[in-house]
């Protein structure tokens, strides 16, 4: 397909695809309401003038409550001096804001050499993506605390890694998904990063005690080890291994020691391959395979927290794979796996209810590593010592001061054996209703009306 090349025509082009997305937007019953905003906001406003407790609150005529760490309630009290509606407006601004620099990090460069009309059809694709319209929808966060991984992300392969690991380790302590990262950090012997992710996770976690002893102590003794808290492991929104057994066994509970084999298995998957990624320099793919472990081990994912796959889409991207990359996009916009809302049974149910969680699998098997040539540098302070330095007829070869080893290798170019390829220098990484996705119609709880709260 070949993109218009006048002006009139790229306009004409992005207005059709937006009128296109309100269209269906509009017909199809997949708003939610903002649901999971008014948990945030019930909590903290029944916290700040009611007297209530953070874990006590429920939403009128419903059994959801907050299900994050206090910490997060701590981030979230601002809601609490303001109405509901301003508070909804901020969510929507702060969602577009992380959006627009999760793009620009991942893909930025591409889209700037079609200017707005790069930025047009983007904005036009992710309006339909499934997972992203469910965190606008539901007025979640999981863009805020991508965001903050990916910044990470930047941060090390640009050579300014001397504050990496701050976004990961904020984002841990207010949701514990995104410490999966942390572990990523230490299989690429980025030891100072993983250091400050955990320390500043640490120190908000302590923080948040300090603050709401109670909350904590109920939170991290009891709410963190219940998921029925979170809602029922074999609802289809559920796209994580766990959720796969889940509904194989239901009516039954799914094995536990079954699912600890499965998430084994996938870890020492994530592992070799990350570890190939490192190896190559790709951070991109190095955290996009880590996404994809995150949703896959995790006990519940729903389906607005696949926000996790666009790094994988971006590697797809940058590796030219756009045949791929377009099947698996229209796949995760259609909210095919609501077909199989009421049941999931039989050889149709298990495929079709799990489609998302076939999808981040296959990723995670078969994304390309390995390919990105930005941010080329070694996987830890032992590789980067083998560059030699390569003489510039226009300036004399720097060296990096104490301190500065993590990611400043990458100014010089890139250790492949004993040579080093001075083209690659960093670049960006940019180079309520039911939801049945088309039929149910709308209930008390989007989602459910009675399967999940919050999360």
């Amino acid at each position: 397909m070949r993109l218009p090349r006048t002006e009139k025509g790229r306009l004409a082009l992005v207005l059709g695809l937006a009128a296109a997305v309100t269209v269906f937007t509009v017909t199809v019953p997949l708003l939610r309401g903002w649901f999971d905003l008014r948990v945030y906001y019930g909590t903290v406003d029944a916290w700040m003038h009611h007297g209530g407790r953070i874990y006590d609150y429920r939403v009128p005529g419903t059994t959801y409550g907050f299900t994050y760490p206090p910490f997060a309630a701590l981030c979230m009290l601002p809601m609490a001096f303001v109405g509901l509606h301003t508070a909804i407006a901020l969510a929507l601004l702060l969602n577009l804001a992380a959006l627009a620099a999760v793009v620009w990090i991942l893909i930025g460069r591409k889209l700037a050499r079609y200017g707005w009309f790069g930025w047009g059809l983007a904005a036009c694709a992710l309006a339909l993506f499934e997972p992203v319209r469910d965190t606008f929808s539901f007025g979640q966060v999981n863009l805020l605390l991508l965001a903050l991984v990916l910044a990470d992300a930047w941060l090390l392969s640009t050579g300014r890694g001397r504050w990496a690991g701050a976004g990961i380790g904020l984002a841990a302590a207010v949701k514990l998904t995104p410490a999966v990262f942390i572990g990523l950090l230490l299989l690429a012997r980025r030891w100072r990063a993983a250091a400050v992710a955990a320390a500043l996770a640490g120190a908000a976690t302590v923080l948040a005690a300090w603050v709401v002893p109670d909350a904590s102590r109920f939170y991290w003794t009891r709410a963190v080890w219940d998921t029925t808290r979170v809602g029922r492991l074999d609802y289809v929104s559920n796209q994580s291994l766990q959720g796969v057994l889940a509904r194989l066994a239901a009516p039954d509970e799914p094995s536990r020691a079954a699912w600890a084999l499965v998430v084994v298995l996938v870890l020492g998957v994530w592992a070799w391959r990350t570890h190939r990624a490192l190896r190559s320099g790709d951070w991109r793919a190095a955290f996009a395979l880590t996404g994809l472990t995150a949703c896959l081990v995790s006990p519940i994912t729903w389906v607005h927290h696949l926000v996790w796959l666009l790094p994988s889409f971006a590697v797809l991207a940058h590796a030219r794979r756009p045949r791929t990359a377009a099947a698996l996009y229209a796949v995760l916009c259609t909210s095919v796996v609501w077909l199989w809302f009421d049941d999931a049974s039989g050889i149709d149910g298990f495929l079709g209810s799990n489609t998302y969680t076939w999808i981040t699998l296959g990723l995670l098997l078969g994304l390309p590593v390995g390919q990105s040539r930005f941010g080329r540098l070694p996987s830890s302070r032992s590789a980067s010592a083998t560059v030699a330095p390569v003489p510039r007829p226009t300036a004399p070869a720097s060296v990096p001061a104490p301190g500065q080893s993590d990611g400043s290798s990458s100014l010089r170019g890139v250790a492949v054996g004993s040579a080093v390829r001075p083209d690659c220098a960093p670049r960006d990484l940019s180079g309520s209703s039911e939801p049945t996705g088309v039929t149910r119609p709308a209930a008390a709880k989007p989602q459910s009306s009675s399967e999940r709260a919050s999360s």
